[in-house]
Parts: structure tokens; C-alpha cells; sequence
């Protein structure tokens, strides 16, 4: 017998989250020739992507023709999918606006980095306990939404507990030129799309302080093992972390400007302050950091790359005290 999940053709897409990223899926999801809705906050705003076509979230896009946008919520509710595409910290807000319109069993793909700080919990997490019935699942990997929406060849992961449910989520999203594969280790894609935020603002201190290019491939390569010992510990399979959704975004997110993540700590690393830093930009590492040690600390897995990112978000250490505490790190064996 057909499970519901192998046999619809997610004929309606809807995104909710009119930012850069929700622009650059609803375009993927257009691309693939769904009918798509994307929902946006602002009326103003989503008035003006409606009839102008383009967003200044990402200049030169132009949304699909198959794109609607609307500041309606209730437009969503006939979707055969919903992808929440909004910050890791404001998931939980829009997930329960939009639970009332969620009927049951319908696939909502959490499409943020993150773990929420208060709570501790990740995406599909709070998903499943805000949208109860729904069918939660995981979109993460090494992906700008610049790029994305210029249709770039991009691979991502996507990660669902029942594997016919991400197998058909993938085919339903996937194009020549964005391609998503699929898994059942929604932990491990989960972990790996957090931890490497973090991990990026290291990288980009690095690089800002004039440390050098062997220094930031050490830093990236402990970093990595960083993430892999926690996603260990937490239940995520090894070949998940050094996927797509690990390794592949670590590298991506540690070694460009278009990161936000990298850029924050480069800004830092360049002697601003963090409020300078942000420059008016969303950085998911910001949130993420001080929750990755608590984690940390309650599984007693090491971390100190991203407890020194953390002591210097929280303000705890300058930059400064922050390299010298991992240059005077006792030798050891790798």
C-alpha cells in the first residue's frame, strides 16, 4: 500500500518567511513546477514583491511567475507542503500562527539553522510540538540563498523520519541545478546546520585578526572535530556529519563574506564591537553559541572553539584573551 507521503505530487508549495532564503526556495519550488504561495510578515512588503516581482532581500532576483505572495497567513492552509522559512529564534511563533491551518499529516520542512535558546529544543522539535499531527522534517546544507536564487548548482540535504516522506520532498524540490538529497538522521542534519554557525564566527575571527591561512584550516579542521563529537554524542550518525549537512556547510559557512556568520566574526576579529559587528544582519551563530556549550557541558563533550566564540558573544573575553586561551591549550594527541 502507498503511504499518503510517496503518492502526492505536492502539487502547492507554500513558504512562509518572505526573507532572502524563503525568496530563493519559493523560486526552487517554482522552478519545479509547483504552484507556489509565499507568505510574508509585512503587507507593505509583500504588496510591493507582488506587484514589482522582486525583493530588496536579494537584489537582481526576480521572483517565478509561479510564485504569489500574500501577507495573509489563511492563503497557506490548501498547500500539500509548507517550508517555514524564518530565523531559528522566531520558528516558534510561526509555527503555532500557522497551526490552525495545518491539517493533519501535511509535511512542514523547518528550513533554519539552529536551536532555540530558551527552550534548547531544535527545528523539527518545536515543529512536532506546535504543529501537532504534522509531519516535521529537516532542510540544511552548503547553500547561500544569492546563489540559490540565481540557480547555481546547489546540493543540500533533506532529512525526515520517514525516508519515503524525504525521498518525496527531495523529488518534489529537486532541479537540475538544486539538488537535495534526502536522509532519516533529522538530528544529525540538524546539528550540523547549528553547530557550523557557531563555528563560522571562529573562523571569521580568525581571519579578521590576520592570524593566516594555516591558521584558519586548523581552526576549521578542530572545529569540525568539535561538531562531530557533539553530534556523536547526540545521536547523529557519522556519515550525515561529514555530509552535506556538516562538513560541506562548515567549509562553506567558515571561508566566504556571504556568510553572516563568518562576516559577525570577522567584524570582531577586526577590533568592532558586536553591535558593530551585526551591522543590522541576522547571524544564527549569535543565538546559537551560548545553547551548543550548555548542550556541551550536560554531555561533557569538549568544545573549546566554541566556548571561546561563546565567552566573546556573552562578553566574557575580548578576542584577544579568546586566541590566547586556544593557543595555550595543552598539546595532546589528535
Amino acid at each position: 500500500m502507498t503511504s499518503p507521503a510517496t503518492s502526492t505530487t505536492f502539487e502547492r508549495i507554500a513558504v512562509a518567511g518572505g526573507g532572502a532564503w524563503g525568496c530563493a526556495l519559493a523560486n526552487v519550488a517554482a522552478r519545479a513546477g509547483h504552484a507556489v504561495t509565499l507568505w510574508a510578515r509585512d503587507a507593505r512588503a509583500a504588496e510591493a514583491m507582488q506587484t514589482t516581482r522582486t525583493t530588496p532581500r536579494l537584489p537582481g532576483l526576480t521572483l517565478d511567475d509561479g510564485v504569489a505572495v500574500t501577507a495573509d497567513m489563511t492563503q497557506l492552509k490548501t498547500a500539500d507542503a509548507v517550508l517555514i522559512v524564518v530565523p531559528a529564534q522566531s520558528l516558534r511563533d510561526v509555527a503555532t500562527k500557522l497551526a490552525p491551518l495545518i491539517r493533519s499529516g501535511l509535511p512542514v520542512v523547518a528550513c533554519a539553522k539552529g536551536i532555540e535558546r530558551r527552550t534548547h529544543r531544535f527545528m523539527t522539535e518545536i515543529v512536532a510540538e506546535c504543529v501537532p499531527g504534522s509531519r516535521p522534517a529537516i532542510l540544511s546544507g552548503p547553500s547561500f540563498a544569492a546563489d540559490v536564487a540565481r540557480g547555481l548548482p546547489t546540493a543540500v540535504t533533506l532529512a525526515a523520519e520517514d525516508e519515503g516522506l524525504a525521498a518525496a520532498l527531495a523529488q518534489a524540490l529537486g532541479s537540475a541545478t538544486f539538488r537535495p538529497y534526502h536522509s532519516t538522521d533529522v538530528r544529525g542534519v540538524e546539528i550540523g546546520g547549528a553547530a557550523k554557525n557557531v563555528l563560522a564566527i571562529a573562523a571569521g575571527i580568525a581571519q579578521g585578526s590576520g592570524l593566516g591561512a594555516s591558521a584558519s584550516a586548523a581552526l576549521i579542521t578542530r572545529g569540525f572535530a568539535e561538531l562531530f563529537r557533539f553530534g556523536k554524542a547526540l545521536g547523529a550518525r557519522p556519515e550525515t556529519l561529514v555530509g552535506l549537512s556538516g562538513l560541506g556547510d562548515l567549509v562553506l559557512t567558515c571561508s566566504s563574506p556571504q556568510s553572516r556568520n563568518f562576516s559577525l566574526g570577522l567584524a570582531l576579529g577586526q577590533g568592532r564591537s558586536l553591535a558593530e559587528a551585526q551591522s543590522g544582519k541576522l547571524a544564527e551563530g549569535l543565538f546559537t553559541a551560548s545553547v551548543l556549550i550548555d548542550m556541551a557541558q550536560a554531555n561533557t563533550i569538549d568544545m573549546p572553539i566554541a566556548t571561546a566564540v561563546a565567552a566573546v558573544l556573552d562578553g566574557r573575553l575580548n578576542v584577544d584573551a579568546a586566541i590566547e586561551s586556544l593557543l595555550s591549550r595543552p598539546f595532546r594527541e589528535e
